[in-house]
């Protein structure tokens, strides 16, 4: 059983601004949460850096028949990426990909709903997102993300996260779409993001919801 590193993921994100810190500062930032448990860890980075913090809600456009395999993803405001490999490879045609991608815009606009109610989304264009997760295993969700954020306008891309298996994380700093990787712990012992947390509770909507509200 590999060591404890984090409380929760509130304790998580105040050592994850830290880190942050040394790193920056970058130019007009916003920390982006994935909902749900990316939000909590995100809310103390926002708060400790003194920037805004909103959600990335983002949807993979699975393969057919093999939903593992990302053929695209889509995002708030428009937002949508397409691999043109998988889609030649897989044999997709334009009408099956439009049928994935309506199925998958509902649910994203569904969950922006439960997470933001009518609260717009922050505009990206120009400013460094700072994209902020619980932990990564594959990367898969983490680079979608970065993905979406950059198909956003985002002028720069950072993924921070508390903890991330070695092979993710270097996967992950290879990628295009990141610009700087930002991450605690990359334990060669690595096997599920949940094990390096004491309390790893499943974050509710509720939370997210109270989270996002604004503070005086």
């Amino acid at each position: 059983m590999p060591q404890r590193v984090f409380d929760d993921r509130r304790d998580a994100g105040r050592r994850l601004a830290n880190l942050l810190r040394e790193h920056g500062p970058w130019s007009h930032p916003v920390v982006l949460g994935i909902p749900r448990g990316g939000v909590p860890v995100a809310a103390p980075v926002a708060e400790a850096l003194a920037v805004p913090l909103d959600i990335l809600v983002v949807r993979k456009l699975g393969l057919p028949h093999h939903e593992e395999v990302a053929m695209g993803a889509i995002g708030e405001q428009g937002a949508r990426v397409v691999n043109e490999d998988v889609l030649r490879d897989g044999g997709v045609d334009e009408r099956t990909l439009a049928a994935v991608e309506r199925r998958e815009r509902a649910e994203l606009e569904s969950r922006v709903q439960r997470f933001r109610g009518h609260a717009p989304a922050i505009d990206l264009a120009g400013r460094t997102a700072i994209i902020v997760d619980d932990g990564v295993a594959t990367g898969a969700t983490a680079r979608v993300a970065c993905l979406v954020a950059r198909q956003r306008g985002a002028a720069s891309v950072v993924l921070a996260v508390p903890v991330a298996s070695p092979d993710a994380a270097v996967d992950l700093v290879a990628s295009p779409a990141i610009d700087e990787l930002v991450c605690l712990a990359t334990p060669a012992s690595f096997m599920a993001v949940g094990q390096y947390y004491l309390d790893f509770r499943q974050t509710t909507d509720a939370e997210v919801r109270a989270l996002l509200a604004p503070h005086d």
